[in-house]
This record gives structure tokens, C-alpha cells and sequence, in this order.
């Protein structure tokens, strides 16, 4: 059966799985919190549906808990970093850290993050960003089992690479622009699979490279022991982008792309290029302040589309999700609820 739980039963299960699988207790809450936080933002690909293949992964030795970034290269306004395969959710947030005090030292910082493990949401890292009044870009390439196809491709060459941008919009909620240059998040085809629904036209090729439904083509192998693949957003423009992504998160970094025959290891390695800008620095902070908020007050100002509940910005659905399912809780499906169980029974928990 499926279950309603709260956001802290659930960061508490989560913590207490992790312990188990190997982090200390600090690593264990922080990850957790970032899964749930996920999950509370409506974003459950990127949720705690994600433990049973971090614990796999830990189990393979492709996941190494305790352990932080490794700086490979400082040079005041750029940092090489190695995240040596921890906790995404650790290493994302220790980059960041870094980057954002020496962008408010230099006025920008470019962070070259590689070899981390699946960093989960990367929108997080932009809402620590402008929570510090910075405007960040994060480019993101994935190396595990590629899911997508490339425009003119009949199968899975790359992963889903998405592309983040946050900027702070003076006394009105920042814009996060968080989206994987997928047409959907591979995590969304997890959940829809696991609740047994089908999804739109021009989502996914199956094995053959045919048009389908089917979620499940790119979750468990099908007949003939081969795998379907996503498409990208936009055609050719969202296959640039998502190789853009690939080559500035993947190449430029150091921690390499995907050019090679899928596997089965379960471990989900990111690279990310994130450039952050000061605009005090760069002395626009009150001219950004001022037309941010001119402009979106102009594209609200919009009349609703017939069937639309209006103009949004980026952001502002998640900040939505977070207000109601604190309120009324985290719905988890029953094939992620039984696997997060049968992950916690391989571990002890």
C-alpha cells in the first residue's frame, strides 16, 4: 500500500537507513534532509526514492560515504574540486560553500566540481546561492547507464545533464531555473513506472527506438535485455543544450563524459561547472533588484490564458509544493515505499 508521512518521520527513517549504510550521523541527516526537501518541492525523481540505489551503490563501493571535496586547483577566483565519489548532497553544498565566499571576495568564482556522486537537486545549490544575493549557472553532465537519445538517435547515448540559473529578485522570491535537458527527469519515469501510469507522446523511444508510452522501457530492461531512452526537451535546441552540459560539466571539469557501453553499477556520478556572479561587486545590485521586479510584475500583469491559472516564474511551484505537503504530508507509492524497505533490511536499519 502506498503511505502519507510527514516530512521529519520521513527525514528520520532516511537518516537511520543511511547511518546503516555507512555515514556518520551529520552526513546521514544532511542527506537526508536534501532527499526530502526534494520531495517536498514536488520534485519526488530527486526524493527519497532515490536511497535504495544510494545504498546499492555504497554496497558496489561506487558510493563512498564520509567524504568531502579534495581541492585540486585554487586560485582565489576559480576552484578545481574533487568530490572522490561522497554524498552529492555533501560535496554540492561544501562547492558551493567555497565558491560563494570567494565570489563575495573576487566578485565571481568559477567552481570546477568533479566525481561526485548523484548531487541530487541541483536548484538547492542555486537557492544557496541567491540566498547570498549571487547570481549562479551550474552545468551538470552524468556519468551512469545513458537514458537519452540524442536528436536523430535511436537510443540512449548521455544522461539527462541538467542546466540550473538562480537570480536573486531584490525583496521578491529569486528566480531557479532548474530543469534536465531530458524531456523529463529519468527519476519522473522511476515514479510513473512505479505507479503504473503512462506518459505523454514525445517522452520516450522504446528499445527498438520506436515511440511509446511505456515509462517502464527506460526503468527494467524488456524482452530482449535492452533499454529504451528519453528524449530531449525542444528537439535539436534542448539535444545542444544537453551536449553543452556534457562537455562544460563532464569535460572542462575533469571528470570526463560518456563514451563508452552501458553497465549495471548503480552509482550515479555527477560533475558540475558553476559560475557565480556578484552584482554588488559588479555594481548592478540595485539595477537588478529594480527591473527583476519590474519584469515579472509586467508578466503577471499578463491575462491568464484560457485553462491557465496564470503566469508563474520559475520557482514559484516549488515554493508552492513545500507549503502544502509540509501541511499535508509526503505521498510515497507503494513500489518506492517497498524499496526503500527492502533497502533498509540490506542494511540493518
Amino acid at each position: 500500500m502506498s503511505h502519507t508521512i510527514s516530512a521529519p518521520e520521513l527525514r528520520a527513517r532516511v537518516t537511520r537507513i543511511l547511518e546503516k549504510a555507512g555515514s556518520q550521523q551529520a552526513e546521514a541527516a544532511q542527506v537526508a534532509d536534501n532527499l526530502v526537501m526534494a520531495n517536498l518541492s514536488g520534485h519526488d525523481s530527486h526524493g527519497v526514492g532515490m536511497v535504495p540505489r544510494y545504498v546499492d551503490a555504497v554496497l558496489e563501493g561506487g558510493l563512498s560515504p564520509n567524504t568531502g571535496v579534495k581541492v585540486v586547483l585554487d586560485t582565489g577566483a576559480m576552484l578545481g574540486l574533487d568530490g572522490q565519489q561522497g554524498y552529492g548532497q555533501i560535496t554540492g553544498v561544501q562547492a558551493m560553500t567555497l565558491g560563494i565566499e570567494r565570489a563575495r571576495q573576487h566578485g565571481s568564482c568559477i567552481v570546477a566540481l568533479r566525481r561526485s556522486h548523484h548531487l541530487g537537486r541541483i536548484g538547492h545549490f542555486a537557492e544557496m546561492a541567491v540566498a547570498q544575493g549571487l547570481v549562479s549557472l551550474h552545468f551538470v553532465n552524468v556519468i551512469s547507464r545513458p537514458v537519452v537519445a540524442p536528436f536523430g538517435g535511436g537510443d540512449g547515448r548521455f544522461g539527462t545533464n541538467p542546466c540550473c540559473i538562480g537570480i536573486p529578485m531584490g525583496k521578491q522570491s529569486p528566480f531557479i531555473l532548474d530543469f534536465a535537458t531530458s524531456r523529463v527527469a529519468q527519476g519522473k519515469m522511476r515514479v510513473a513506472h512505479n505507479k503504473g501510469q503512462r506518459v505523454p507522446e514525445g517522452y520516450l523511444i522504446d528499445e527498438l527506438g520506436h515511440p511509446t508510452t511505456d515509462p517502464g522501457v527506460v526503468v527494467v530492461p524488456q524482452s530482449n535485455g535492452l533499454l529504451g531512452a528519453l528524449m530531449t526537451f525542444g528537439e535539436h535546441k534542448g539535444y545542444g543544450m544537453a551536449v553543452a552540459c556534457e562537455l562544460l560539466g563532464g569535460a572542462l571539469t575533469g571528470g570526463g563524459t560518456w563514451h563508452q557501453q552501458a553497465d549495471n553499477r548503480r552509482a550515479v556520478l555527477n560533475s558540475m561547472l558553476t559560475i557565480l556572479i556578484d552584482p554588488k561587486t559588479l555594481g548592478t545590485q540595485e539595477d537588478l533588484a529594480r527591473e527583476t521586479q519590474a519584469f515579472a510584475d509586467w508578466l503577471r500583469a499578463s491575462p491568464n490564458a484560457p485553462g491557465s491559472q496564470g503566469v508563474q516564474l520559475a520557482g514559484d511551484a516549488e515554493r508552492a509544493a513545500r507549503i502544502e505537503r509540509e501541511r499535508t504530508g509526503i505521498w510515497i507509492d507503494e513500489s518506492t515505499w517497498s524499496e526503500i524497505e527492502a533497502a533498509q533490511r540490506k542494511v540493518g536499519a
